[in-house]
């Protein structure tokens, strides 16, 4: 199976890389960039092409989020040329007041702000015009590197000593960039042995919580990690934020389907951190000491 990578720095990107490494069905290629023609594609004959999402397309400028809406359009229109499968990984974040239960596949997004709609227009035209298609909607990712990675800034925050900002008040699922990587080979291998489940697919964590929780927990077990090494460093502290005075703000994926049709079970984000600082550890292990870090120094 060989696969099309857009964005190559990108933290999924990065992911899928890995995955593909210990694979021997897989075969990626990737581009720096988000520009693919239908000749390009044609050279390459790929089985499919994924795409990963803006992180935080709220905050981003909107010549930015169109020039991306634009990509994906383009793009959409060589696999339709020539017949080949589109995976589209799309923020949480369109759907913008979010909801008080669990958000179903079946919910079109219909948020209020212009550079979202473009985006939600661009994947209604997926869905009118090439049933090939795989639209993923996924949590905030987090990984320890590539762009949009979240938990490597985090960490690079607190050891620095920099205080990091979280909010309080929005309830999401951090999701793993690693088993997002496994779940998207996995789901079109099975379409490759003739699954034929295409359509839109929530895949998210499995545990609701807000950035500032989870931001927490990453200092909590950070200071674990480092204390079990015999460090003793001054971390920056974890702020809250507020947007929403009047009530929490919920953006939980019902994530039944994907296990329902592809038999994909969400991993447990506290889980997936634990092992990502293991790896932070060992990459810690390997590289000289910064100054100002050092073992009994403070940040």
């Amino acid at each position: 199976m060989k696969l099309l990578i857009l964005d190559a720095g990108h933290c999924l990107s990065l992911a899928l890389a890995r995955e593909a490494s210990r694979r021997a069905d897989t075969e990626l290629v990737i581009e720096q960039g988000m520009g693919v023609d239908a000749q390009e594609l044609g050279a390459i004959a790929p089985h499919a092409v994924i795409i990963p999402p803006l992180a935080e397309p709220h905050t981003m400028p909107p010549a930015d989020v169109k020039a991306y809406a634009d990509a994906v359009d383009a793009c959409m229109e060589a696999c339709k040329a020539h017949g080949v499968a589109l995976v589209w990984c799309v923020s949480d974040q369109l759907y913008e007041e979010g909801f008080e239960i669990p958000i179903d596949e079946h919910v079109v997004p219909a948020p209020r702000d212009e550079s979202l709609r473009r985006l939600v227009a661009t994947g209604n035209r997926i869905r009118a015009e090439y049933h090939r298609h795989l639209i993923v909607r996924l949590g905030p990712l987090f990984a320890l590197d590539g762009s949009h990675a979240w938990l490597g800034d985090i960490i690079d925050s607190l050891v620095a000593g920099q205080s990091v900002r979280a909010a309080e008040d929005v309830i999401c699922c951090p999701t793993s960039a690693d088993s997002v990587a496994m779940a998207l080979i996995g789901m079109l291998a099975q379409q490759g042995c003739g699954a034929e489940a295409w359509g839109a697919y929530h895949l998210a964590g499995i545990e609701p919580v807000s950035a500032f929780t989870f931001t927490s927990m990453v200092r909590t077990q950070l200071v674990t990690h480092l204390e079990g090494r015999g460090e003793a460093v001054a971390l920056g502290e974890v702020t809250a934020l507020n947007h929403h005075h009047d009530a929490k703000l919920r953006r939980v994926l019902n994530c039944r389907r994907v296990l329902d049709v592809f038999g994909v079970h969400q991993k447990p984000w506290r889980l997936e951190v634990g092992r990502m600082l293991d790896a932070w550890c060992l990459t810690r292990d390997q590289s000289p000491p910064e100054q100002g870090l050092e073992q009994g120094e403070s940040a």
